[in-house]
């Protein structure tokens, strides 16, 4: 099985487009997900990260919120 993504099929797959926008683009396409959906994204993208709720809960006491993921992938993406 190819676990590795060609080009084209990056620019289809939701998360990889995320990645390609900028500025008001990806503030107003990450204000449309879930918040679930951008606990998702962070984990796709770190694995190594602690977003999941039970996770989160048991390391810091508190569950990632909608706000901070949004601040959280957007640091990562620019920087990325």
């Amino acid at each position: 099985m190819n676990i590795y993504l060609n080009e084209e099929e990056k620019l289809k797959h939701p998360y990889y487009k995320l990645m390609e926008l900028q500025g008001a683009d990806l503030e107003n396409e990450l204000n449309s997900w879930s918040r679930l959906d951008l606990i998702e994204w962070l984990c796709w993208n770190d694995r190594n990260g602690v977003y999941r709720d039970e996770d989160s809960l048991q390391e810091f006491g508190n569950t990632v919120s909608k706000e901070l993921a949004i601040e959280i992938i957007t640091k990562q993406i620019i920087q990325g």
